[in-house]
């Protein structure tokens, strides 16, 4: 069986966001805001090696573990926006990818319960996050939660979770519920 390839949307056109918007339970703003933040991560990467920059944004649903008490509370009044770079070492096993900065900075901030990862590249078409950046999407987020892929010139795709991370393994079949 052939892998998933998606279509590559056209960016500019409202028409195309909006039927994204509504497929996977977006708003036309929190879609803008998720792809100019990927694109301003972007511009934050340390890649001196590669040159291949990457910047990731994720939207949370405004729900924050407390940081002393670790109890999940529902307080917070809007939704956040988290963003990651790729932070490149010498050591290529060293380096960090956007997204799992993203990630570690938005769990150590408290926040749980995302909605959305966006993600940002200079190449056409959009790239995917890496392996192990989906397997360490899956630690957090639902099966289906939507990763907005961006190029170059912010034209994207769209994919879920689960179709980026068929036959996934997660917190759940450790006998933890409720880590997403």
């Amino acid at each position: 069986m052939a892998p998933l390839t998606p279509p590559i949307l056209d960016g500019h056109s409202p028409a195309v966001i909006a039927q994204t918007c509504q497929t996977y339970n977006l708003t036309p703003s929190e879609f803008a805001q998720l792809r100019d933040r990927a694109v301003a991560a972007k511009a934050t990467s340390y890649s001196p090696y590669s040159k291949f920059k990457v910047g990731a944004v994720l939207l949370s649903n405004g729900k924050v573990d407390d940081a002393v008490t670790g109890e999940r509370t529902t307080t917070a009044p809007e939704q956040t926006y988290t963003p990651g770079a790729n932070v490149e070492n010498a050591s290529y096993p060293v380096t960090t990818c956007a997204e799992r900065v993203a990630f570690g900075r938005a769990i150590t901030e408290g926040h749980r319960g995302f909605k959305a990862v966006a993600v940002a590249t200079d190449i056409s078409p959009p790239a995917s996050p890496c392996g192990m950046c989906r397997q360490f999407i899956r630690e957090f987020c639902e099966l289906s939660m939507p990763i907005l892929m961006f190029d170059k010139d912010e034209n994207f795709s769209v994919l879920r979770l689960e179709d980026l991370l068929p036959l996934s393994f997660g917190p759940d079949q450790m006998g933890i519920e409720g880590s997403a």
